[in-house]
């Protein structure tokens, strides 16, 4: 990923999950629960949360997973798992810092990979893109799933109006006046609006090599939850 974006993340990890909280009045940690409450199947010994940030949704898997599940947590910025690596888990996790374009992780290692809130941070191009939905896939194995929560466009076009005037007139100012990084919260501004609409990413999800492709929205569509199988 690009060192701009490293940069961002440093100058916004001890404030990032806080502000997230305040921002979305909570709803993120919601949204979290329900992504998981959306895997209808067994998840297996290995999963992995990816561009896993402060850990948060690192702590929801752990507190799902049992004592023989092996859970790995990995981000490509130190002071983002940094704030992960504080906090309190019910079973042990693993951190690694790497970058997704090149997980070091053998084939079809995963029954469950996650990502929350980070793979639009990945969307510079559809080609490279589709190349990181491709790492996803090769590191699961045969009939593991892939969760990922992620901000969508509403389909309302008034709705979609008030989202991005929000995230440009609420989220960026008292984002960037919380945090003390202007490049920070003005880059969160940039990608929101820009990130697919839900049946649009399926259908990256399914050029990527992924089955069974399915998404359900949130709270107004603001975000939308997919879970697809390999």
């Amino acid at each position: 990923m690009r060192k701009g974006v490293q940069k961002i993340y440093k100058e916004v990890a001890e404030t990032y999950e806080s502000i997230n909280h305040i921002l979305t009045f909570g709803l993120d940690i919601l949204w979290r629960n329900k992504a998981l409450r959306e895997i209808t199947r067994a998840e297996g010994q290995y999963w992995l949360d990816v561009c896993s940030g402060t850990g948060e949704m690192t702590r929801n898997l752990s507190h799902r997973a049992d004592a023989s599940t092996k859970i790995y947590s990995v981000d490509f910025s130190f002071p983002m798992l940094s704030q992960a690596i504080k906090k309190n888990y019910k079973h042990h996790v693993n951190f690694a810092i790497a970058d997704v374009a090149l997980l070091p992780f053998p084939d079809e290692t995963f029954d469950l990979v996650t990502i929350s809130f980070s793979i639009r941070n990945l969307n510079l191009n559809c080609e490279e893109f589709l190349a990181h939905l491709r790492e996803f896939y090769r590191i699961l194995k045969p009939g593991g799933q892939f969760l990922n929560l992620e901000t969508s466009q509403p389909s309302s076009k008034l709705l979609r109006k008030f989202f991005h005037f929000y995230i440009r007139k609420i989220v960026r100012p008292i984002g960037s006046f919380l945090s003390g990084s202007k490049a920070g919260y003005g880059y969160l501004a940039y990608t929101v609006p820009r990130f697919y609409p839900p049946e649009e990413f399926s259908s990256l999800l399914r050029q990527a090599g992924f089955s069974r492709v399915k998404y359900r929205s949130t709270f107004l569509s603001f975000a939308a939850i997919h879970l697809a199988t390999k």
